[in-house]
């Protein structure tokens, strides 16, 4: 027999966004962290705004809606930060 795959649960358990980081805990018990300054909205919100996420996309998302910011786990997972909205520049 092959090797054998373990049944990965990737969908979101919990969000924490420290001064750096966006730190993203899954059901399987992976963290996924990453620096914040790759979400330049989330980077500039309040804290209140960070803190106000909610799980979305059956638990494969996250969504900040006071900042209209959406992450999903597989883009997390590969490591791509957020496009730059044309004219936007990083604070």
């Amino acid at each position: 027999m092959g090797i054998l795959a373990l049944g990965a649960d990737e969908r979101v358990k919990d969000v924490k966004v420290t001064e750096d980081t966006l730190n993203v805990d899954l059901m399987d018990g992976r963290t996924i962290i990453v620096p914040l300054v790759w979400y330049p909205r989330l980077d500039r919100a309040t804290k209140e705004q960070q803190q106000n996420w909610k799980v979305c996309g059956g638990g494969y998302g996250i969504e900040w809606e006071d900042i209209d910011e959406h992450l999903s786990v597989e883009g997390l997972l590969r490591g791509a930060p957020a496009p730059m909205p044309k004219g936007e520049k990083v604070a």
